[in-house]
């Protein structure tokens, strides 16, 4: 199948590939494999159970409206953001979709919640009474899902004092109870001990609200690695962000077969330097040619997201894995390609994603970094432009 970059805003010129006028350097996001990945999740749900997509964080690098818009094309019923600004993108985009703002809200962002027609997740007595104020206020009561802590210890009501604050929370007026949730703690290891005990402690909590009279049209606990692992914690609808763009969350979840990244970095050699044996390269001297040496010059460093490393990790050229030499610079990388000749200025990198029969992982550059594939997808900096790969047979 061929396809056509574009770039993010679609009022640009759309270029076959991103040119050398503009930044050589960019994050690409195949929609094609995206919506693909959510049919195969979509597909492997229940029916009956909801699918909300996780679009905090520019959708872990994908761009949030783009992503945000073609997941609920595929079948999402929710999107979920963190903050005010995430939720006003979307809205400004004409996304009218519900939406969940993840997270404790401070009373100074009630009316943004209300102007967005957000759906804030309360976590505390205090918030419930403010948003039932505000709900009585404007004769309108605010939807909102009731966050219960089964563990995580972040955000949440205890779960040992379900009893206490249920009927408290059922006296208020000026509030609709969407849902109830929790936040698994540890879903995508093979020790699901503590998992099925926070799933119990919700069903507990879930038991006693309904028990007292309350309703609960959305119960939901299942993050990613819950959604794949625990299938009796699906509830009413799953969250999902990182499965959705092709990462998993961990090496020992179950697979989907079919799931592919979505996101991958690329660049283009800017230049490069013909070295002698025993020239260095980079800050510091940390690298030193031991032969005649070609080492070719990637506009990409930490500055972008790259991890900040001395002679480690790989770039794809030419279908090949060639190392990196020196030390990774805030605007700027190296790579020995002495062994490929056939290299010029101008060639095509990929620094996360699939050249050939080559990949460079999320998990690997996880790795260098020594920090865990999240941090890595929105690692990514808005310096990087956000290039669309579309089917030519037609606009995703």
């Amino acid at each position: 199948m061929t396809h056509a970059r574009t770039p993010e805003s679609e009022s640009e010129s759309v270029p076959s590939t991103p040119s050398l006028s503009s930044r050589p350097a960019w994050v690409e996001v195949d929609l094609g494999i995206l919506a693909a990945n959510f049919r195969l999740i979509r597909a492997d749900l229940p029916a009956a159970v909801q699918l909300l997509y996780v679009v905090k964080d520019e959708a872990y690098g994908m761009g949030a409206v783009r992503a945000g818009q073609l997941a609920l094309r595929e079948g999402a019923s929710h999107l979920a953001v963190y903050t005010l600004e995430e939720g006003a993108a979307l809205r400004a985009a004409g996304i009218r979709a519900p939406i969940l703002i993840l997270g404790e809200r401070v009373p100074e962002e009630i009316a943004g919640v209300l102007e967005l027609e957000l759906i804030p997740c309360v976590s505390s007595l205090e918030m419930a009474r403010r948003f039932s104020e505000a709900g009585v206020s404007r004769r309108r009561p605010v939807a909102v899902h009731v966050k219960v802590n089964t563990g995580m210890n972040r955000f949440g009501l205890p779960w040992r004092e379900v009893d206490t604050w249920t009927p408290a929370f059922l006296e208020l007026g000026g509030i609709e109870i969407g849902g109830m949730l929790s936040h698994f703690a540890q879903s995508d290891e093979e020790d699901k001990t503590f998992a099925r005990l926070q799933r119990q402690r919700f069903e507990d909590c879930l038991r006693v609200w309904k028990a007292a009279g309350g309703r609960v049209p959305l119960a939901h606990l299942c993050n990613s690695g819950g959604y794949l692992d625990l299938p009796e914690a699906h509830f009413d609808l799953v969250r999902v962000g990182l499965l959705a763009g092709g990462v998993y969350p961990s090496s020992v979840c179950r697979r989907i077969p079919g799931i592919q990244p979505a996101l991958s970095v690329h660049a283009r050699v800017i230049a490069i330097q013909q070295l002698e044996p025993g020239d260095t390269v980079g800050y510091g001297m940390r690298w030193r040619a031991d032969r005649a040496s070609r080492i070719a010059v990637l506009p990409v460093g930490y500055g972008d997201g790259f991890p900040r490393v001395r002679n480690q990790g790989s770039a794809l050229i030419a279908g090949r894995r060639v190392p990196l030499v020196g030390g990774v610079a805030m605007d700027a990388l190296t790579v020995d390609i002495t062994d490929l000749p056939e290299v010029v200025v101008g060639a095509e990198a990929v620094l996360m994603g699939r050249q050939g029969d080559e990949e460079i992982t999320a998990q690997e550059l996880a790795r260098l970094k020594q920090s865990v594939t999240y941090d890595v997808l929105v690692g990514w900096r808005r310096r990087l432009p956000r290039v669309y790969r579309e089917a030519e047979t037609g606009r995703v």
